[in-house]
């Protein structure tokens, strides 16, 4: 996930999106790995600031699954973070919300 800034990436997508920090590391002089992991488990994000072909905010749509869309939301915008009204789909409900860097994440409930 590209970010401008690591420590602001780590404190959204742990201390909000309540992630996991796995792993920060100092690879080289301007090259840190930092690894994230959602709730529950499985594909983990690296919050790179190093890739010139990913500037901050270029991603967009990536999916996160939950179980409880209405939960999570409003623990969210409990929160102070910004997650847009609740969609239905033919799938499934979602949500949309971006990070601090205007990375474009959506939450779904499939049906």
């Amino acid at each position: 996930m590209p970010v401008s800034d690591q420590d602001a990436a780590i404190d959204f997508y742990v201390n909000r999106l309540g992630f996991t920090l796995a792993a920060d590391q100092q690879l080289q002089p301007g090259m840190r790995w930092v690894m994230v992991v959602p709730p529950g488990g499985g594909a983990a994000l690296t919050l790179v600031t190093w890739f010139e072909s990913m500037p901050a905010g270029s991603s967009k749509g990536l999916v996160l699954e939950t179980s409880d869309l209405d939960a999570t939301v409003e623990e969210l915008a409990r929160d102070g973070v910004a997650v847009s009204e609740i969609q239905d789909a033919p799938w499934g409900r979602y949500a949309q919300l971006d990070d601090p860097d205007g990375n474009g994440l959506i939450l779904q409930a499939s049906a």
